[in-house]
């Protein structure tokens, strides 16, 4: 039993120093938009607060907590967006990454009715793993020797290692009053997140983002609509595809705005390419999304669940929370003028 308590551990620290860690998810993903992509830096056309909080797998205690906080803002006279984004994700209840990220965009109007902004992000990341959570051999000895669990003496379970490095992203968009078109690709730089001598390279992770809004009304113009000129009625379906080393996703499905309610849900998975596990294969779905959100002036409030539909069923799925506030009021920003300037027309959940 000893033998066996050390072989768990060992292969349990050699999987955390030497895996290439994939990125957390977050399914409202318009709404952490300097997550996403750099590009949407200043996309807004006003200063914006976007604040993300997401429990994966909550009926475990090996889940997934990840939040995000971003600020960003245009400056119109150098055709600019500036942005910085706070990250903080724990794995399990001992393995932490902490972030932060400064974010520059440029914006180009390629003609009167299609616009581009092309990004850049550097991070300075911080993770950390506490080993005082794992039971060593020594400690398993005493146990079985009736002293029960006393403190360990081996050397690795006595620190708390943690790595510094710096990270770097890019990415463009290109888009209209009906679509837009998104690239984006993380981890330019491959950073090394081996907690051993061991080089862990983080693979660079390349995303798509795409979408089409098909307005239901005519609420632009305005007429005889009195107080719901602002009013949106539109569905816009979306698609969202990322890889990362060896793993692919895709998000596929619509929103619904009726303002001030923003309906959701997309289909999370890629079942062309299938997984073998040595005892036969493994269908590549993930989860079934539902989103709903509310509007009103410059305040946005979206709550999602992610009914998971793979074989990790028994883990709760995940709930996902997110708040953003724009203050248009701080400039002369209206809707209309925002319109002008090229504001990107993406859903904000």
């Amino acid at each position: 039993m000893l033998k066996k308590g050390v072989l768990l551990i060992t292969i349990l620290l050699v999987w955390v120093m030497t895996a290439e860690a994939q990125d957390p998810q977050l399914s409202q993903f318009y709404a952490a938009p300097l997550y996403l992509n750099p590009a949407f830096a200043g996309s807004a056309m006003a200063p914006r607060v976007n604040f993300t909080h997401r429990n994966q797998w909550p009926s475990l205690s090996a889940n997934f907590v990840t939040s995000s906080l971003s600020a960003d803002m245009y400056l119109s006279k150098l055709n600019s967006g500036v942005g910085i984004l706070f990250t903080s994700d724990r794995q399990f209840s001992n393995f932490t990454t902490m972030d932060i990220g400064a974010v520059y965009s440029y914006h180009l109007k390629l003609s009167d009715n299609l616009s581009a902004q092309m990004g850049v992000q550097g991070t300075y990341e911080t993770r950390g793993l506490n080993y005082s959570e794992y039971t060593f051999g020594d400690q398993i000895k005493q146990y079985l020797q009736g002293l029960g669990y006393g403190s360990t003496t081996d050397p690795i379970g006595t620190g708390s290692p943690q790595l510094r490095y710096w990270d770097f992203s890019t990415g463009g968009i290109i888009y209209s009053e009906q679509f837009w078109v998104g690239v984006s690709v993380h981890h330019l730089n491959r950073p090394n997140q081996s907690f051993s001598n061991q080089d862990a390279r983080l693979p660079m992770k390349f995303g798509l983002q795409a979408g089409f809004r098909i307005p239901i009304a005519d609420y632009e113009l305005g007429n005889n609509l009195g107080g719901n000129i602002d009013r949106e009625k539109s569905i816009t379906p979306v698609i969202h595809y990322k890889h990362q080393g060896t793993a692919d996703q895709l998000d596929v499905g619509a929103y619904l705005t009726y303002s001030p309610l923003v309906f959701g849900a997309w289909y999370r998975g890629l079942p062309i390419k299938n997984y073998s596990n040595g005892s036969g294969t493994i269908i590549n779905h993930d989860a079934a999304v539902l989103l709903l959100g509310y509007r009103q002036d410059n305040f946005s409030i979206g709550y999602s669940y992610d009914a998971t539909i793979s074989a990790l069923s028994g883990t709760g799925g995940a709930h996902e929370l997110t708040l953003s506030y724009t203050f248009t009021d701080w400039i002369d920003n209206s809707p209309r003028n925002r319109k002008r300037k090229g504001e990107l027309k993406c859903p904000k959940f």
